[in-house]
């Protein structure tokens, strides 16, 4: 039996979950998120949790049915409390700002870099640190390594996009021989 399929998934108070077929929406005080999972696993409530059940002990059953109850879970945590990635931007004259559902990040280059926020994503900055949050914990991620992408911290000065508390293992830079 799977560790985590096993685990039944708990429904807090103000979350909504209808399951019709393979298809499951679940509604809460943050919004609402629709996800169809795969025909042959089976998923039930019962007394305010949800149930992930695989038919047998065949290995593409069992690499479903632990992923199929985490996106569950991934989901209702979503819809009730959101997820969030903070980024740090370290160096001289490196700064973001966030005008019209737009970031604009300065970071080194000889052009500013625009990027469009997706939909579902609400975007925070203050010159120094950016903050991205919604409730789709797969788009999230996405967002936050796109944004990181476009300057990663280089091992020399440290100067870059990181995360949060990422620790960037710094190098000795080059000495005279004698």
């Amino acid at each position: 039996m799977s560790r985590i399929g096993k685990n039944p998934v708990p429904i807090p108070e103000g979350v909504k979950i209808k399951i019709t077929g393979n298809n499951i929406n679940v509604q809460g005080p943050k919004g609402v998120q629709e996800w169809d999972s795969h025909p042959e696993i089976n998923i039930s409530e019962v007394d305010g949790e949800l149930h992930v059940e695989r038919p047998s002990d065949s290995s593409s059953h069992k690499s479903l049915h632990g992923t199929t109850r985490q996106i569950i879970n991934n989901m209702v945590l979503g819809v009730s409390d959101g997820f969030m990635k903070e980024l740090e931007i370290i160096g001289i004259g490196y700064q973001a700002s966030v005008k019209d559902n737009r970031l604009r990040l300065q970071v080194g280059y000889s052009h500013d870099i625009y990027f469009d926020v997706p939909e579902g994503i609400i975007i925070k900055s203050d010159r120094s640190s950016i903050s991205v949050e919604g409730i789709d914990k797969q788009l999230v991620g996405a967002v936050a390594a796109k944004i990181r992408s476009f300057r990663k911290p280089e091992p020399y000065k440290g100067k870059g996009i990181r995360y949060k508390d990422e620790y960037v293992r710094s190098k000795q830079g080059k000495t005279v021989g004698e």
